[in-house]
């Protein structure tokens, strides 16, 4: 195993050599590709993204689209899938409709996506991340965070170099480009891939994370969409920075359950870990009754109990369900269920009960149960759940009692503060 280099060093990302305080160049080879950090070789969590991935690909396969604007969609009438970086020059972005993105870059090659062979690509990549670390967490076809903490003596170099070289091997042996997010946590690292690209390698560290944030819009932060960054700027809210300044009480106040989070990830605190994604393709609970039930006020308290069960094995797995499943099995054990999509991915106790409850409603009616569950199904990363109810400000004032909620039991344990709901009714299915 080869010793780590001293901290006070970068390295150049095209020959790799050792770059002793902070030059244009470097030493060996003239590329000005350097990178240097005071926490470089202590950062373990990346995220790997690739570049315009899908014209890249294309574009590696017919190298005469090399310096041209290629943009990978459908029709007219379509939208834009990807556009390569020469297209994005002239103004075309992801999701643009395709009218819209041939007005902004006429001379623009179309294509018609492939994607049975963008997935065989992006296995490729997957398969190389997969031979530096176990631990690859796919957040899609393209990108993935990876936690390399204890594979120095696997690859002797800390995790930094390994991450330089496998970018390297990417080019050589697959012909596409990507960027790297190194960081100590998983909003940081997604923040850093997308700094420089392409061919993108950028490092946050814990003591300049803070700093760092301030100035930069909420938009940065995972979940802010338009809706809620319009909100948030009627509140007088445009920056990071402000949000530092803010008590975690007041936001939760002002954007529920979200609050929590801008709270935290403002000031760069993020504890997920990267975990292998779960085969799983649901979360859910379900309770068989000793005695057949039939009336509707009888099964209520017990499917809250069951929802709080799926939420909490939900924030615990850092996931998220956008499908509510009820499921039923009668006395005659005939099985039903029935389901609902939701508009946004949700951990909530609250959305899940609320939304099982009116499907519960169309079943009862004299029917006698002797088995009630409820679940979520079309699982995701939990970045984007739970977004505020800018019209149901009831809904917003749930979620923040639930977050609350939530910090008491984290602290005293499950059983220390019920709802209404669970108080008395849901003891029967314990």
């Amino acid at each position: 195993m080869t010793s780590a280099p001293d901290k006070t060093l970068g390295f150049c990302r095209d020959c790799l050599s050792e770059q002793p305080g902070a030059r244009p160049r470097c030493r060996a080879c003239g590329s000005p590709r350097l990178v240097y950090h005071k926490e470089l070789y202590g950062l373990t969590l990346a995220h790997i993204d690739c570049d315009a991935f899908y014209a890249s690909v294309e574009k590696r396969d017919n190298p005469e689209l090399a310096d041209k604007p290629v943009i990978i969609g459908g029709g007219k009438r379509g939208v834009v899938s990807t556009a390569c970086y020469v297209a994005r020059i002239h103004g075309v972005r992801s999701a643009m409709p395709m009218f819209k993105a041939l007005e902004a870059c006429p001379q623009a090659i179309v294509i018609r996506p492939d994607m049975e062979k963008y997935v065989r690509v992006g296995r490729e990549v997957r398969a190389l991340m997969q031979e530096l670390t176990p631990l690859v967490q796919p957040l899609s076809i393209d990108e993935a965070f990876l936690e390399l903490a204890g594979t120095e003596r696997l690859h002797h170099d800390p995790p930094a170099r390994t991450l330089a070289k496998f970018a390297k091997r990417v080019e050589k042996e697959i012909g596409i480009t990507i960027s790297i997010g190194l960081s100590y946590c998983k909003f940081l690292a997604k923040v850093a891939s997308d700094l420089q690209k392409p061919r993108g390698f950028s490092v946050i560290g814990r003591e300049e994370a803070v700093s760092f944030l301030a100035p930069r819009p909420v938009t940065t932060i995972w979940g802010v969409g338009k809706a809620l960054a319009a909100t948030m700027e009627g509140d007088g809210i445009r920056t990071i920075g402000q949000l530092q300044t803010m008590e975690e009480g007041d936001l939760m106040r002002r954007y529920g359950v979200m609050g929590q989070r801008l709270y935290r990830l403002s000031r760069g605190v993020d504890d997920r870990v990267v975990h292998l994604n779960d085969p799983a393709k649901s979360v859910s609970a379900e309770t068989t009754f000793f005695d057949d039930i039939s009336r509707h006020d009888d099964l209520v308290p017990i499917l809250r109990n069951l929802s709080e069960k799926v939420s909490w094995r939900l924030k615990k797995s850092g996931i998220a369900g956008q499908t509510v499943v009820l499921k039923l099995k009668t006395a005659d054990f005939k099985l039903r269920t029935r389901n609902r999509r939701l508009e946004d991915p949700t951990q909530l106790a609250d959305r899940i009960f609320r939304t099982g409850v009116e499907l519960l409603e169309r079943e009862t009616g004299g029917t006698k149960f002797r088995l009630i569950g409820i679940g979520v199904t079309d699982l995701s990363d939990a970045a984007r759940a739970d977004p505020p109810d800018l019209i149901d400000h009831q809904a917003t004032r749930r979620a923040a009692a639930e977050a609350a909620m939530d910090k008491l039991r984290d602290k005293f344990g499950k059983g220390t503060v019920e709802t209404g709901y669970t108080f008395e009714g849901g003891k029967r299915d314990k």
